[in-house]
């Protein structure tokens, strides 16, 4: 790929606002250390599934809210 159109995505994926979540930040009794990080949406999706598969929680809209509402700008 030239390296015009590569720095047009990287411009593109910043503007785009990347977030992450970092459950280590959170207190479990696995002591995870995942950091998942992407669009807002890809983060959403990502953390849903880690949280249910790996923590027991359940997949709800409420749940999905909350963690929304912790994710941080990269």
């Amino acid at each position: 790929m030239p390296e015009k159109e590569v720095k047009a995505m990287a411009t593109a994926t910043a503007q785009s606002g990347r977030k992450f979540i970092d459950c280590s930040e959170y207190p479990s009794e696995k002591n995870c250390t995942l950091k998942i990080s992407g669009t807002e949406e890809e983060v959403l999706e990502a953390a849903t599934a880690h949280a249910v598969a790996s923590h027991g929680h359940s997949d709800t809209p409420e749940f999905r809210e909350e963690l929304r509402g912790i994710l941080k700008d990269e």
